[in-house]
């Protein structure tokens, strides 16, 4: 009997599915297939089929489990900071602040209510559920937001050239798994103190509001800074620093900015993004930009790929055992009834017309971030039956990556479609207003 060697099973699987990382990007570009739920297929088939491998459970893997997704998050940050094209200021950003102000305090609501009076859960397990499914994803939301920086557009407007849907997503979801955090801190604080309000909400509101998002902010926006000055002052144009310099230098902005905002207290998920932010905007038409952008969406693809095989490997292996139809209503409410009415109504009236408020309002992807949260949360914690709670994250992680791989490429290529209808009607009209 043929005996395999796990080690080199394992290699070889990671030398296919990185083949596959960068071979695929190109083929499922115009199909109704994204890469996440290949990724996803492709883990779930390799490990049902060969059971050498080890099982990427968890709650017995937590250490990989927590750390992997941190990483994986904080390098999609990165890349979706230093994608956004548009100035930063209130008018611009008008639905960004509605989605981060309106739309996910009460899907952390609404979400928390459903785990409790649906699946009979605590308080405090509730609304950890709440933090974690109200964010959308930096990560798997990648075919619905911002592709790449613009740094040769001649007379660009303060704008750029990113759509209201791509970037009211890609700014969202660079900030709200930050933002998020509060609430996993409220829901692990109770789950250690009780509900009592005197036992937490002093502290919470002092350190875990004010403090780390201060301390996140302000962390972000002084690195940026310095690394924007060290990149494009007239000294380092002078020595060709940009021009010489690698793209693994975004990681090392991504680490140093969140490493000090974790050292400080603060929130480094938000420190990445506003850094990201601060750089891309230090010298807006810089071709190093897109240097920098690409490294760290290649490396994000990679550990999206690890993530999401062995996401699909637990399933494999039973991660949805002690799913029920209750659970699969949960999840079904999540996607499809509560971020998709409340964003609908955060963003009414705004600047977004019918077709794009209803495409930001239904693509509220879950994913990897979610997965962060339950496992930060049972880190510190005290919540009973971690494996429900993974399996739940996991089942609405799984249902975003399949309902909303599925319809991304139509349903933006249709907007886009629309959208250059429109602007060729208008350019006709003007046209003929001039004559």
């Amino acid at each position: 009997m043929i005996e395999f060697d796990g080690a080199g099973l394992v290699f070889a699987a990671l030398g296919i599915a990185t083949l596959a990382a960068a071979v695929l990007p190109k083929l499922v570009r115009r199909s109704p297939i994204s890469l996440p739920m290949v990724f996803f297929a492709g883990g779930l088939i390799v490990f049902a089929l060969i059971p050498d491998l080890p099982d990427p459970d968890p709650v017995e893997q937590h250490p990989i489990a927590l750390h992997l997704t941190e990483l994986c998050v904080i390098i999609a940050l990165m890349g979706a900071g230093l994608a956004i094209n548009r100035i930063p200021s209130w008018r611009t950003w008008s639905s960004t602040t509605r989605l981060l102000a309106i739309t996910m305090p009460l899907s952390i609501l609404a979400v928390a209510a459903l785990g409790w009076l649906g699946l009979g859960l605590s308080i405090a397990t509730a609304l950890l559920l709440g933090a974690a499914l109200a964010p959308t994803d930096p990560v798997l939301a990648t075919e619905v937001q911002v592709s790449e920086p613009i740094v040769d557009q001649q007379d660009e407007d303060e704008e750029g050239d990113d759509d209201e849907a791509r970037f009211a997503l890609t700014s969202e979801a660079g900030l709200n798994d930050g933002l998020a955090f509060p609430f996993t801190y409220a829901a692990i604080a109770i789950s250690l103190a009780g509900i009592a309000p005197s036992g937490w909400l002093g502290e919470w509101l002092l350190i875990d509001v004010l403090w780390r998002l201060g301390v996140g902010l302000g962390i972000g926006l002084g690195v940026g800074w310095l690394l924007g000055r060290l990149f494009f002052s007239g000294w380092a144009e002078r020595r060709g620093f940009a021009e010489e310099s690698e793209g693994f230098v975004a990681l090392a902005c991504t680490f140093l900015a969140y490493g000090l905002a974790e050292v400080a207290e603060g929130y480094g998920f938000v420190a990445v993004f506003v850094c990201a932010v601060a750089i891309r905007h230090a010298e807006r038409d810089h071709g190093y930009h897109r240097v920098l952008h690409t490294f760290v969406e290649q490396v994000e693809r990679l550990l999206t790929m690890v993530v999401l095989v062995l996401l699909g490997g637990a399933v494999a292996r039973g991660l949805f055992e002690g799913i029920g139809w209750l659970e699969i209503g949960f999840a079904a409410a999540v996607l499809l009834i509560v971020r998709p009415v409340i964003a609908w109504f955060s963003l009414t009236p705004g600047k977004t017309g019918p077709r794009e408020r209803g495409v930001i309002a239904f693509f509220g992807v879950r994913g990897v971030g979610s997965l962060f949260y339950v496992a930060y949360a049972l880190e510190h914690g005290d919540f009973a039956d971690a494996d429900r709670l993974w399996a739940i994250a996991g089942l609405v992680v799984v249902a975003s990556i399949v309902i909303h791989g599925v319809a991304a490429t139509p349903v933006m290529a249709l907007l886009d479609k629309r959208r250059e209808s429109a602007a060729r009607g208008t350019d006709e009209t003007t046209e003929r207003t001039a004559v």
